[in-house]
């Protein structure tokens, strides 16, 4: 099996021992985003919708280190901290995702580096 790292210089720095994605055989898996600013490497500012467009943003930097892009998703497993944000967070989503739309799961998880959402993604 052909395994390649991917490191984005536009995306958050990595908080841990671990690749931005890796893309094995042709399918790249990328490590769950939080909404931190790459820039300052803090969480934004803003409520859900703010915190959901920079989760994208991040994931979008890794794809295209990759070669690959939000449309080219097949599988998208979002982190909700909130059920009561599930509404305002798919408004982002259907914002900046396009039919096509990928396979998705919504998980209800605790507040990782108190984020109100996180994301990770398969593509090709």
């Amino acid at each position: 099996m052909d395994i390649e790292p991917i490191f984005a210089e536009s995306a958050p720095k990595a908080f841990g021992p671990y690749s931005h994605a890796i893309r094995a055989n042709g399918v790249i898996y990328v490590s769950g985003q939080v909404p931190v600013d790459p820039q300052t490497s803090v969480l934004v500012e803003g409520g859900i919708r703010e915190q959901t467009r920079q989760v994208f943003k991040n994931l979008q930097a890794i794809l295209e280190a990759a070669g690959s892009s939000l449309q080219r998703v097949t599988k998208l497993t979002l982190f909700l901290s909130d059920w009561n944000d599930f509404a305002a967070m798919n408004e982002v989503c259907a914002e900046v995702l396009q039919a096509p739309y990928p396979a998705r799961s919504t998980i209800q998880n605790s507040r990782p580096m108190g984020a109100l959402v996180g994301a990770d993604a398969i593509a090709v």
